[in-house]
């Protein structure tokens, strides 16, 4: 695949004040690594982590940053945070993101994932020196699924059908609304990035697959699969984690760049739940395997992909790692976990290897 390396320069964030929120979670723990690394400033804002045991605590990323424990919801607290940070970039992944979570609390979703937005654009609204710029983190389940065998596309109709879903459409259209009322001045300029499903070492969220599969496997037992027929569009942590810098970035340098971004994998890594399961199995050895057992659980979707026409076209990202790598880097990564190896520069060797690919 095209080299990133020749498109992004993570020099740009050296020295850069980075405000991100929902740095204690799996995706913010390997975004608030490649920054710090990048030389940038960072501020994390965020609830402790979601999980016992966790990647946030486990690599202790924290020794290199400012990390403060608060919650997306309380916005006098974010903004005392958010104020003397004086952030030039703000990366808001703070979320609830777990759909049966959704189900199981929905007013939390809401309010986590819609005021906590309202509650973080308010603060980059009223700061005094203007942020250059923010990507607001989705989802790919933004959209209103049609179950259809093409990918969505920007321009696709908003309307997650579950309360963690419906809750990122929500989260896109304040920013919409916001970037309209507020930043019209082209002074901050804003993004949304719509992902699909993340993989990578250091996930211990339930409820996932790749996370069930490791655990199955630390008790050498099957892996339960709920739903293997249901196609997602899974990727590499570092994928999105990368696609997000490059807007911010490409943005602080160009407002016109600022826009909604789907990111995803090209489809031929866009698998059945089945397929990635299979693809585990193989690369952890050990005669591991898995079986079909539906739960009854709450409707999810069965089919969904992306179309990445637009962030390929308009700033020359492109995936990196097929599935399979993908998946050999989760297991490598656990693996080093499980042994009681070095898990920071496993981390670091990773996304060395991911810029250099």
């Amino acid at each position: 695949m095209e080299g990133m390396g020749r498109l992004m320069d993570l020099s740009f964030y050296k020295g850069k004040r980075v405000f991100l929120t929902g740095h204690t979670g799996f995706k913010g723990a390997w975004m608030s690594r490649v920054l710090i690394g990048a030389g940038a400033i960072v501020t994390g804002y965020s609830f402790e982590p979601p999980t016992e045991p966790n990647l946030f605590y486990l690599s202790g990323v924290s020794e290199n940053m400012t990390s403060v424990i608060g919650d997306i919801r309380d916005f006098d607290h974010l903004k005392r945070v958010f104020d003397a940070a004086q952030p030039e970039i703000v990366l808001h992944l703070a979320a609830q993101p777990i759909v049966r979570t959704g189900y199981e609390q929905p007013v939390y979703t809401y309010e986590t994932n819609v005021m906590g937005t309202v509650n973080l654009l308010e603060c980059v609204r009223t700061l005094q020196v203007p942020v250059k710029s923010v990507v607001n983190i989705t989802t790919d389940k933004v959209y209103l699924n049609n179950e259809w065998c093409w990918g969505y596309r920007e321009e696709d109709a908003l309307d997650g059908y579950d309360p963690y879903s419906n809750s990122k459409s929500c989260s896109e259209l304040v920013t919409h609304s916001y970037k309209n009322s507020f930043f019209a001045d082209g002074k901050t300029a804003i993004s949304t990035a719509r992902a699909g499903n993340v993989i990578g070492g250091g996930d211990f969220a339930r409820d996932r697959i790749i996370p069930d599969c490791i655990r199955a496997a630390g008790k050498g037992e099957a892996i339960v699969v709920r739903n293997p027929h249901s196609t997602r569009p899974y990727q590499h942590v570092l994928e999105p984690v990368m696609a997000y810098l490059m807007i911010a970035q490409k943005q602080y340098e160009d407002d016109t760049m600022a826009g909604y971004y789907n990111v995803g994998p090209d489809d031929c890594d866009c698998v059945t739940t089945g397929d990635l399961v299979d693809l585990f199995c193989d690369v952890w050895g050990q005669g591991m395997a898995w079986e079909n057992r539906w739960d009854g659980g709450p409707h999810e979707a069965n089919f969904l992909k992306l179309d990445c026409s637009k962030i390929k076209a308009t700033l020359g990202w492109n995936p990196r790692w097929h599935i399979r790598e993908a998946i050999e880097k989760t297991v490598e990564w656990t693996k080093v976990w499980m042994q009681g190896g070095d898990i920071l520069n496993e981390m670091d060797r990773q996304i060395k290897e991911y810029l250099e690919a």
